[in-house]
């Protein structure tokens, strides 16, 4: 019976929290202290662990309550039912807009995005250089910087020419870093 309690709570969490895990907390909070699985101070001490560890607040919190009340399966059924509902409405979305996506009008709306979301982005990249490069608050040129941008640029398209593909933008955000650390660390 406990497996059909975790079940039918943690369904109720999912299908009416909105706003985010911390607005679902008082609704979590309501079905564990209705159902008598945990006392409040128990209940805190899961909260703040929740919050504490990595991932979705709402799913660690199913997964503590329902391995604290049945173990490794329950654990599972409440992780399970709070994260379902939020599955199936994502999955009726991108039906509708699979089918949305083959408008010839939709089509051409993305079409014209495309090219001003990459002008965005090229905007925002200039705009960095020239702050870090060229726009000190000294108002003098900084070599270094712009021998970094110039450098990172040549590891970035010497990769795609060499690989077939770019540095992957992690992998690049690391180089960078390295290497302002070693450039500035020791300046």
């Amino acid at each position: 019976m406990i497996y059909l309690d975790l079940l039918i709570g943690f369904l109720e969490v999912g299908f009416f929290s909105f706003g985010g895990a911390y607005a679902a907390i008082p609704l979590i909070r309501d079905v564990v202290l209705s159902h008598g699985w945990l006392d409040e101070e128990m209940l805190s001490y899961i909260i703040a662990v929740s919050e504490s560890t990595p991932g979705p607040i709402m799913v660690n919190l199913a997964t503590y309550v329902g391995s604290a009340k049945a173990g490794v399966l329950g654990a599972f059924i409440a992780t399970a039912a709070v994260v379902l509902p939020a599955f199936v409405i994502i999955m009726i979305v991108m039906l509708l807009a699979k089918n949305l996506l083959k408008n010839r009008y939709v089509q051409a709306a993305l079409g014209g995005l495309k090219p001003c979301i990459i002008g965005i982005i090229l905007a925002t990249g200039a705009y960095m250089i020239m702050q870090n490069c060229f726009l000190q608050a000294d108002a003098e040129v900084d070599i270094l910087s712009i021998l970094i941008t110039c450098g990172l640029g040549i590891v970035y398209f010497g990769s795609r020419k060499i690989r077939k593909k770019g540095l992957s933008p992690i992998a690049l955000v690391c180089v960078s870093a390295v290497v302002g650390v070693f450039v500035y660390g020791v300046k």
